[in-house]
């Protein structure tokens, strides 16, 4: 599957710790994420990550529109809590998206850890029968 890593300043930091937790998870599938964020998990990983450009430069709207492409299968997107913060445009048409292409959504911890729990039990395998971009789809193609 491919999943998309994005998070806000505040919680870049939080973002890494669950890829930390779940890396034997995530590792088995194909990740992007926006720059900093990839970068930053990355690091701490060692997980490849395909990386974008930064959110606010247009990184968020990229991996729109590979949702909008059905490429992307999963989305992490742990966004700032922070009550004086007003969404973008960028960040509420990712959120669109989502709802638009039945994009399963994570937007904070508790919901990422249903969501990376069902990835490694299997629960998410339905994505790979509308995806045409899947491996699933592709292998099929070659026969």
């Amino acid at each position: 599957m491919y999943i998309a890593l994005i998070a806000d300043d505040n919680k870049k930091e939080l973002m890494a710790q669950f890829c930390i937790a779940y890396c034997g998870i995530l590792a088995r599938h194909k990740l992007c994420a926006t720059h900093i964020t990839g970068k930053y998990i990355a690091d701490v990983t060692g997980l490849e990550i395909e990386s974008f450009l930064a959110g606010s430069a247009g990184g968020t709207e990229q991996i729109a529109a590979r949702i909008a492409y059905n490429e992307i299968d999963l989305v992490f997107y742990f966004r700032s809590t922070d009550s004086e913060k007003v969404p973008s445009a960028a960040q509420l048409d990712l959120l669109r998206m989502c709802d638009t292409y039945n994009i399963p959504l994570a937007t904070n911890i508790a919901t990422a850890e249903v969501l990376v729990t069902a990835l490694g039990a299997g629960s998410l395998d339905w994505r790979n029968l509308l995806n045409p971009h899947s491996d699933y789809n592709l292998s099929k193609r070659k026969r």
